[in-house]
């Protein structure tokens, strides 16, 4: 009884480095602990930066920034779009892009919800909605779908429009980082849900679902 009324323009999708002491991952040393409450993040860190200690990270923004200020971890690793909305842009200390950590599906956008049988209300959301944002969303949930994707599944899932093309793109992951499975394609944004699933379907073929049975 419920539909998606519209999809917001999408905030910074980016994953954001926040550290009171290093600007970038690059610049911690060895047994660095990282903090993240992600394990999409988790994953892509321990497989690009397997001298780190990554560590879990609990708790609201507030919690996570107090506890690195207490120097519980070396640097945290949160989502840049929450950081900006609270207003705590000044904590980030470097963005990071999607080629050292691909987003989460939907990162950054937000969506309406509203009950179907309202069409005056649906009318009514209908300035808010962005379709850029929208057909990137709509393609990345549903690689996501395909693969069965959740909070305890290491996924990511991120789609760009440029002159006219989406680009998609994917991972599945083993939490510890060994095993890694990214994919990629291009097309028109009007077909994002076929894209997505298709790009869910070259992931399988690469052995993502072999992944994804461990994780059950």
């Amino acid at each position: 009884g419920f539909s998606l009324a519209a999809i917001g323009e999408r905030e910074d999708p980016r994953d954001a480095f926040v550290s009171n002491r290093y600007t970038g991952l690059d610049d911690l040393p060895p047994g660095s602990v990282v903090g993240t409450s992600s394990l999409r993040r988790e994953s892509q860190l321990r497989a690009r930066f397997p001298h780190l200690h990554v560590q879990p990270l609990r708790g609201n923004v507030q919690t996570m920034l107090r506890k690195l200020d207490e120097d519980q971890y070396a640097a945290i690793i949160l989502a840049a779009a929450g950081l900006k909305r609270l207003g705590l842009v000044d904590r980030i200390a470097a963005l990071l892009t999607p080629e050292m950590s691909l987003p989460a599906v939907g990162q950054g956008a937000l969506g309406i919800e509203c009950r179907t049988d309202r069409p005056d209300l649906i009318t009514l959301m209908k300035p808010l909605h962005h379709l850029d944002t929208a057909q990137c969303v709509e393609a990345e949930r549903a690689m996501s779908r395909a693969l069965g994707g959740s909070c305890q599944v290491p996924l990511g899932g991120f789609g760009q429009i440029s002159q006219g093309v989406l680009r998609l793109r994917g991972f599945v992951a083993s939490p510890d980082g060994t095993r890694m499975i990214s994919s990629e394609l291009s097309g028109d944004p009007e077909s994002g849900e076929l894209m997505g699933a298709q790009l869910a379907s070259h992931l399988k073929d690469q052995g993502a679902e072999e992944i994804l049975a461990a994780l059950a």
